[in-house]
């Protein structure tokens, strides 16, 4: 197994820079998720990794050895790609051997391997058939399984559950994950569904316009995201921002939007303090907005007059579409809420979770 390191890697295209100076280095058996919105430069880090891709600057390494001029055949990966790239003439286990059989690797270890990963990805009884005659969760399976065989030290995906219509998407996440702890293997998975990467990644790196914008755990994204950007991509439906002021008013600290103004917490004055007098940006996730009857135990919150423009029932929550004001913001609160389209409802805040960005560079006040 091995792991990979990035170092000050760029790729350029004449005037165009798809990745700026990226720095990661993703540890022995990690699952990384590259998240970001499309042409951000995920893939292409991926596949630089896999040289399909020339390094314009910088190193990438698998393990202890610089890969820049490796051809991709030397490199130990293996890559499952969005569209499957299945041999149509081929069957499923010819699929799946034939890079085993160009490696010349024996007959019996080929059987033993092909039929193994086929019993485990649920597809034996497909070997013989062509992928036209596979749907497109068994084709997303061939493809895995002609990876898994190949026992890489790096395994790559590029967004591989993208076809697959939801339930499928849920069901291969679940699979994904449970091959990575079987195999012990890393694992670096592309992907733009933030969904995605916060259920399988261990580590996320999240990119925006060629620019690494952190790194951390799925849980330290969420709880702590160190800009604008991350804030509003993680989550969903994502972050809600206003633009406010932090005012001092009797030793108590405030971040007034103009519309209502939210007490900041003790816990959090001394890092805000500095800020009073200026524009910021104040971030609450939708799942901190409470319909007043329903707020959990022990939260301090801060009451808000909206107006419901539009409700989404989606089962064990409602999705409501507020306005104050001139401000329109989404909250997530309890099935049980009796807020209705065109009523004027009183939502609670949760001040404890509310987040506060510098105007100017977008970064998190901490």
């Amino acid at each position: 197994m091995a792991s990979v390191t990035y170092e000050n890697v760029t790729k350029r295209w004449g005037d165009v820079t798809a990745v700026r100076d990226l720095n990661i280095e993703v540890a022995d058996k990690e699952f990384l998720v590259f998240v970001g919105p499309s042409g951000c430069g995920k893939s292409t880090s991926l596949r630089m990794l896999a040289g399909l891709e020339d390094i314009t600057e910088g190193a990438i390494s698998i393990g202890d050895r610089v890969v820049n001029d490796v051809p991709p055949k030397d490199r130990d990966i293996a890559m499952v790609f969005q569209s499957y790239a299945l041999y149509p003439h081929m069957s499923v286990y010819d699929n799946m051997a034939f890079g085993l059989k160009l490696r010349k690797v024996p007959s019996s270890d080929i059987e033993k391997r092909v039929r193994g990963a086929a019993e485990e990805l649920g597809i034996a009884h497909l070997l013989d058939r062509k992928p036209k005659a596979l749907s497109g969760g068994q084709r997303q399976r061939v493809a895995v399984g002609r990876a898994i065989v190949r026992e890489p030290h790096v395994f790559l995906m590029d967004e591989p559950l993208s076809n697959l219509d939801a339930k499928l998407r849920v069901e291969a996440r679940a699979m994904i994950q449970r091959l990575h702890n079987r195999l012990e293997t890393t694992f670096i998975y592309v992907t733009h569904d933030q969904t995605e990467a916060m259920t399988m990644g261990s580590r996320i790196a999240v990119l925006k316009d060629g620019i690494l914008q952190q790194i951390d755990t799925p849980q330290m994204l969420y709880e702590r995201p160190d800009n604008i950007f991350v804030a509003g991509f993680i989550g969903s439906p994502s972050m809600n921002f206003f633009n406010a002021t932090l005012v001092k008013e009797d030793n108590n600290y405030f971040a007034d939007t103009g519309v209502f103004r939210m007490k900041v917490p003790d816990s959090k004055v001394a890092a805000w303090g500095k800020m009073v007098g200026k524009k910021v940006v104040l971030g609450i996730r939708p799942e901190d907005i409470h319909d007043p009857q329903f707020v959990p135990a022990n939260i301090v919150s801060a009451e808000v007059e909206a107006q419901v423009d539009v409700t989404e029932l989606m089962g064990n929550e409602i999705f409501l579409y507020l306005q104050s004001g001139n401000l329109n913001y989404i909250a997530r609160v309890d099935p049980r809420t009796n807020a209705r389209i065109g009523n004027t409802i009183r939502v609670a805040m949760n001040a404890e979770n509310m987040h506060l960005f510098d105007v100017e560079s977008e970064l998190a006040v901490r």
